[in-house]
């Protein structure tokens, strides 16, 4: 039940590191190796990032499962390597949706360690947003409070954090078991 947390910046290749990574380790281990796809299609350029997205993985074995919200609904193997791509996405498709009286950082950590509980090895990438200085209004300036939450639960446990910048990792927590 090891956990790797890798962000970075946007176009920063923080997902080509992820996915390259996961499909490392489901192959140095034999593991079923399971992409979380939480991007919604909503636009012209999300549609484009799927894509590309899609290309990038498409000569590594991901048994890829479209998920937009509620990810403690999903089934892996047990010794399966998970890669959840992102988190901010999968959050803002939580704070966001029609039913946003569901929502609850809380319930969305929960799910995700239900998740890494029911796998061998979850990667959770997601994006760094935080250094631009802007004020946002009140509901975006909530989503970066639940988004900074998530980044610091999730690493406070993780065993392996990485930022990518420039397509570089660098790691922050190599190796270790907490």
């Amino acid at each position: 039940m090891m956990l790797t947390f890798i962000f970075g910046g946007s176009a920063s290749g923080k997902s080509e590191y992820a996915e390259q990574y996961a499909a490392s380790l489901a192959h140095n281990c034999n593991a079923p190796l399971f992409y979380l796809a939480t991007m919604c299609a909503n636009d012209t350029e999300s549609k484009q990032r799927i894509e590309r997205h899609r290309r990038m993985r498409a000569d590594k074995p991901f048994q890829t499962l479209e998920v937009s919200k509620e990810i403690g609904s999903i089934a892996v193997e047990s010794d399966s390597v998970v890669l959840l791509e992102c988190l901010s996405n999968l959050l803002a498709n939580e704070m966001f949706s029609s039913n946003t009286a569901a929502y609850s950082v809380s319930s969305l950590l929960q799910e995700i360690r239900y998740l890494q509980t029911h796998c061998q090895h979850l990667i959770v990438v997601s994006n760094e947003i935080f250094s631009d200085g802007i004020c946002y209004d009140l509901s975006t300036a909530q989503y970066l409070s639940d988004l900074g939450y998530l980044h610091r639960e999730l690493c406070r446990t993780a065993n392996e954090i990485y930022e990518v910048v420039c397509g570089i990792p660098i790691p922050y927590r190599k190796g270790e078991v907490i």
